[in-house]
């Protein structure tokens, strides 16, 4: 389902504002790679950048495909002007983002990408450098909250008399944080690299997309004396085993696996949070991984998965590795130049 409505004009408007290119490769009658172009228009305009990118890359251990489905992007993109051609990479980095480089042998999670170590290699190969890592943190849900954070969320509460930690309990009552949520995202998250602000449609698909498997638990938020919403952190149980069940089927009756094995889960997955910028350095990050913490719990989840962290977001890291978290996937994004003159040639990029 997420699949269809992703590659529909008429449903992402993302469309409304890039071009495309999508590409099978066919050998011997059978299909045996597909590559998604991407230029972002509204991105590149607000970073003054002239890059391309790619995305959905998967082929069969045949380099030769690999090449070609590139190198098809590659002379797509020198047509347009592009100077560099960068990924895999969406629209923006709320589509599943970098090439797994390692971590081969831990088991996916929904919104990240998978891939096999040959896809790295073949990267490499065809001349592509670093551009950026992100990584994965997998950690331990303490029996007991550590005294630090407890002394940071004591402070905090003291020093900051008119905040308000909302407890949600039900779907409705999610529905009315959905918009500010979004707009808080929007505002803390403009200067990640690849990030496209959410426009209003995208943030009522969001909520319609993902609503049957969210649950309100494990989203906690925090107002201000003025009801506005300061800061947040989305988690959710694991669906990984419940989609791998039905085989991707949601319907009709995939969804029962889904919700079934999404209660037998022991992982938590964190999605996304935001401080808004005027409340950093407060403590409210304490108050929000202590809520969370707790949550998680007495929920009876054994670990919980960071999602993906930029590799130079140190702040972020550094609260993972307080609390014992440690690496367990690594993410990669890279990127090489386009020759402006030779179709189907390239240079590294450092």
């Amino acid at each position: 389902m997420d699949e269809w409505i992703f590659f529909n004009p008429r449903k992402n408007k993302a469309f409304s504002y890039t071009d495309t290119l999508l590409l099978l490769a066919w050998k011997d009658g059978k299909p045996v790679g597909r590559i998604m172009g991407i230029i972002n228009h509204k991105y590149n305009k607000a970073q003054s950048e002239q890059d391309a990118r790619f995305c959905f890359l998967e082929a069969y251990e045949d380099y030769d495909v690999a090449k070609a489905l590139i190198r098809a992007v590659e002379d797509w993109a020198r047509i347009k002007g592009m100077k560099n051609l960068i990924g895999p990479l969406g629209f923006s980095n709320k589509d599943s983002q970098g090439m797994l480089i390692e971590g081969f042998n831990e088991p996916v999670v929904i919104a990240t990408n998978a891939n096999f170590s040959y896809m790295v290699e073949f990267l490499e190969k065809a001349g592509f450098m670093k551009k950026a890592d992100l990584v994965v943190y997998k950690l331990y849900i303490p029996k007991e909250i550590p005294d630090f954070y407890r002394k940071i969320y004591n402070r905090t509460i003291r020093i900051n008399p008119g905040l308000n930690m909302i407890e949600l309990k039900t779907k409705k009552q999610l529905k009315m944080y959905i918009r500010p949520i979004f707009q808080l995202v929007n505002e803390t998250f403009k200067d990640i690299y690849a990030f496209s602000e959410i426009s209003e449609q995208e943030m009522n698909e969001y909520a319609r997309r993902y609503n049957m498997i969210l649950d309100p638990r494990f989203i906690k938020i925090i107002e201000n004396d003025k009801k506005e919403v300061i800061a947040f952190i989305l988690g959710m149980p694991d669906i990984s085993e419940g989609i791998k069940k039905c085989k991707g089927y949601v319907f009709p009756f995939g969804f029962i696996s889904v919700l079934r094995l999404q209660k037998k889960t022991r992982q938590l997955n964190l999605f996304i949070g935001g401080i808004r910028e005027d409340y950093r350095n407060q403590g409210l990050n304490a108050c929000l991984g202590i809520q969370m913490l707790e949550e998680a719990h007495n929920a009876g989840f054994e670990y919980l998965d960071s999602h993906l962290e930029h590799e130079t977001n140190y702040k972020m890291r550094a609260e993972m590795e307080k609390l014992g978290g440690v690496v367990y996937k690594r993410f990669r994004i890279f990127t090489k130049s386009i020759d402006p003159d030779v179709p189907g040639k390239s240079k590294p990029v450092h």
